[in-house]
């Protein structure tokens, strides 16, 4: 792969590359990718989406909107080191192309602030719910009317996937779209591959998938202008990541593995002697111990040993990104950097304490369930109703219950797979509270 290409500003509808002399002069051109995230409406609704405790009103926690915005510093930060070093080694990237630093900051700190765009309400459990009301659950009987892969989208609904198509809206009928660049795509495209083949696989692009079906022909597109190297042969269809990708991925890495044990030290889900044993051994080449010591309060010390935890974690992802700049290029580089971090023993440590002592924590794990029995519910009475509709079926309560979605969602989809998909779309960007206050409407109306 070839930066010139992989920094394509290129956008959705341009029948033409785009060249940087054309963007407006108050504004980079990646930065635009930024602004028109940040004022969409998918992101505004991350603000009451799940992260780790769900629908917890407690003013420590984060919810999906503060992981984001947090994500996208941590990964302007690695955009920028890294691009430095980059244009250091590529020196033509800025004398002929007039490439900055702070491009590669913006391309990396707005595909982070998108990583989780698609994610439905109550956090992995949602994606979870969605898949095993197909899989499990009165959806499986439209099984033998999809493809294979059709259905394993599914069955597996992923929001990578669904993230792609807020972001583009390619899928069959949708209309809109932010218009971001190929190159802020690329990077958010953590998964450059479709839901099958799934087969065992070292290769961290193929840990998930990145586009559904109807989605296929314009990542497709993406991938070709980027020169992304194909992994896939036959009608599959699989790329080798944008090397920004593994950057995303290195800031999300990174927030939740800190931000998140911060957050669980803060409920009192965690001792803060624990935190004080595991964070120090991030931080212990750079710690102030005089200043430390000076801290007076439980908040300040760890808000003092996170910032230098993040900090060490950001110079040493960058490190690894470098060493292995010419294999990422080359499509031969198939772990996380995290993988390769001198601190990768130190955060599998926090993250196996998190899990037990946070993700697991029976408050989460109650207000999960009852993310499930929001969803698997919705889904139902939305989709028996759209098909119902289709069908010239639709009863009183089904016209009334299609009378409550969004204008943008009352669209007619032919095609069973579409309709599906659809109504899966329509929950998925519902906040935690709008789906419980849908759930509720439906069971006055029953």
């Amino acid at each position: 792969m070839h930066w010139e290409q992989l920094l394509s500003l290129k956008k959705q509808g341009d029948k033409n590359k785009r060249l940087r002399k054309e963007e407006a002069d108050t504004r980079l051109g990646f930065e635009v990718d930024y602004d028109r995230i940040i004022f969409s409406s998918a992101f505004r609704s991350l603000q009451d989406k799940t992260q780790v405790i769900p629908l917890s009103k407690t003013d420590f926690v984060h919810t999906r909107l503060t992981h984001s915005l947090e994500v996208s510093v941590v990964g302007r930060s690695l955009g920028r080191l890294a691009g430095k070093q980059i244009l250091e080694k590529y020196p033509h990237l800025s004398e002929v192309h007039g490439f900055h630093m702070n491009d590669f900051g913006a391309i990396v700190a707005a595909a982070a602030l998108a990583h989780d765009i698609g994610n439905p309400p109550f956090g992995h459990s949602g994606e979870k719910a969605i898949g095993e009301y197909f899989k499990s659950g009165k959806g499986q009987r439209f099984k033998e009317s999809l493809t294979d892969k059709q259905w394993q989208d599914l069955t597996e609904f992923e929001g990578n996937a669904n993230g792609f198509s807020v972001l583009t809206a390619s899928r069959a009928g949708a209309q809109g779209g932010l218009r971001i660049s190929y190159a802020t795509l690329g990077a958010f495209m953590k998964y450059p591959k479709e839901s099958l083949p799934k087969k065992p696989t070292k290769n961290i692009s193929d840990k998930k998938f990145g586009f559904f079906q109807s989605d296929k022909d314009f990542f497709a597109e993406v991938a070709s202008e980027l020169g992304l190297i194909a992994n896939k042969t036959g009608n599959d269809i699989g790329f080798e990541r944008h090397p920004l990708a593994f950057l995303v991925e290195a800031a999300d890495d990174i927030c939740y593995t800190i931000i998140d044990f911060e957050d669980g030290i803060n409920l009192g889900l965690i001792a803060e002697d624990y935190a004080l044993e595991y964070l120090i051994k991030l931080v212990k080449d750079s710690i102030d111990s005089k200043k430390y010591n000076e801290l007076s309060t439980k908040e300040e010390r760890i808000s003092y040993l996170r910032a230098l935890a993040i900090g060490s974690l950001i110079n040493d992802a960058v490190k690894v990104f470098m060493e292995n700049e010419d294999a990422i290029l080359k499509g031969e580089f198939h772990v996380s950097l995290n993988d390769k971090s001198k601190y990768k023993a130190q955060m599998d440590d926090i993250i196996a304490l998190s899990i037990k002592n946070i993700y697991r924590s029976r408050e989460v794990v109650e207000k999960e369930l009852r993310g499930y029995q929001v969803i698997n519910n919705l889904l139902e009475a939305f989709i028996s109703a759209y098909n119902n509709q289709f069908e010239g079926k639709a009863t009183n309560y089904d016209k009334l219950l299609l009378e409550v979605l969004p204008e943008k969602h009352r669209v007619e989809k032919e095609n069973l797979y579409e309709r599906l998909l659809h109504i899966c779309h329509f929950i998925s960007m519902l906040t935690d509270g709008k789906a419980i206050i849908y759930h509720e409407m439906i069971g006055s109306f029953r």
